[in-house]
C-alpha cells in the first residue's frame, strides 16, 4: 500500500500502520509506570515496509519488518517548542516516529543512510498530514540531532 511518493522516494507499507497509545495504570509497577512513561506508544500488529530511494542513478529497494510489540517514545520534541511544532503525543505524528525510531535503532534497515531516514520522517509527515514547512523544520532539525550524535 502507497504511503508517500516523491522524485527522491516512496514509502509502501503492507498494511494501515495499528498503534495506540499506553498509559501508567494504578495497578502497575514502579518499572511498569516508568516503561509506559518513557515510550508510551505500542506497535498492534507486525509492519513490513518498503523504501525505495531514487536519489541515485540505480534505485536501491530496502525492505524490513516493525514487529508487534515494538515501543517507541514518539516526536521527541522539547517541551519549548511544543506550542510552536506539537507534542510528541499528537496523532499526526505517531506514524513517522514509529519508523523514525524502528531505523535510528535499526540503522542497516537502509544501508546506514543518515539522510535517507530524515527523508522518510518528513515523507510520512507530510502524508500524515503536516504542512509541508512544518515538515521540513522538523526534518531539518531531526537530521541535524542525528549528525551531532554521529549517525
Amino acid at each position: 500500500m502507497l504511503w508517500y511518493k516523491d522524485d527522491e522516494i516512496e514509502i509502501d507499507f503492507n498494511i494501515i500502520p495499528c498503534t495506540t497509545m499506553l498509559f501508567p495504570l494504578p495497578s502497575m509497577t514502579k518499572q511498569e509506570k516508568k516503561a509506559v512513561t518513557d515510550k508510551p506508544f505500542l506497535n498492534k500488529k507486525p509492519l513490513f515496509v518498503t523504501v525505495l530511494d531514487k536519489r541515485k542513478t540505480e534505485q536501491v529497494e530496502y525492505r524490513f519488518r516493525i514487529e508487534k510489540g515494538y515501543r517507541w517514545d514518539g516526536g521527541t520534541i522539547p517541551r519549548i517548542f511544543w506550542r510552536v511544532i506539537g507534542s510528541k503525543t499528537q496523532p499526526e505524528f505517531q506514524i513517522s516516529s514509529l519508523i523514525h525510531d524502528a531505523l535510528t535503532e535499526n540503522k542497516g534497515f537502509i544501508g546506514n543512510d543518515r539522510l535517507l531516514s530524515s527523508k522518510i520522517f518528513r515523507g510520512l509527515l507530510i502524508s500524515s498530514g503536516v504542512g509541508k514547512f512544518k515538515s521540513d523544520v522538523m526534518a531539518f532539525f531531526v537530521d541535524g540531532y542525528q549528525r551531532f550524535c554521529h549517525w
